[in-house]
């Protein structure tokens, strides 16, 4: 499984660092690859699916639920509903006091607080393109950097 470090985490997804360590430590989202355990010097990794609920929770923030009912929202999700279904059949909508799971294929909603009215969709499908391309993006410039690199090491060797 692939890694990413809580600095391209922040960078993917629009977290702060603060956010991400705060998140972990209460545990909102943790670095699924590798936690720190406390330990100082060991850094987090996020796996791909981390990232997606990183941005997932940005976004309902963003939409103006509290971090209180979103964390009580995501562990109900996670606890009952595990986002086990495919991500582009997912959605999540609030109206800013609650947050729905709605699954396309089943026409299922469900309540992760209480009922209410729907309003502001959160695409989970949409975060996941988004994160998949930040990383892509990424991948692109690390390997442009690595072949500049060894193109100039080579170059360097035979005096060019």
């Amino acid at each position: 499984m692939e890694g990413f470090t809580a600095h391209q985490a922040s960078r993917f997804t629009g977290c702060t660092p603060r956010q991400l360590r705060y998140w972990d430590q209460i545990g909102l989202v943790r670095p699924s690859v590798q936690q720190t355990g406390g330990r100082p010097g060991v850094p987090r990794m996020y796996s791909f699916r981390d990232l997606v609920a990183l941005k997932v929770v940005t976004s309902l923030l963003d939409g103006g639920m509290s971090l209180q009912r979103v964390r009580r929202a995501w562990e109900y999700l996670n606890r009952k509903a595990r986002l086990d279904d495919h991500l582009s059949e997912v959605k999540l909508v609030t109206d800013g006091k609650s947050i729905f799971k709605v699954v396309r294929r089943e026409g299922e909603v469900l309540d992760a607080l209480r009922q209410g009215q729907m309003a502001f969709f959160v695409a989970i499908d949409e975060c996941a393109r988004q994160v998949s391309d930040e990383v892509t993006e990424f991948r692109r410039d690390r390997d442009q950097f690595l072949r500049a690199l060894r193109d100039a090491s080579r170059e360097a060797r035979l005096g060019i």
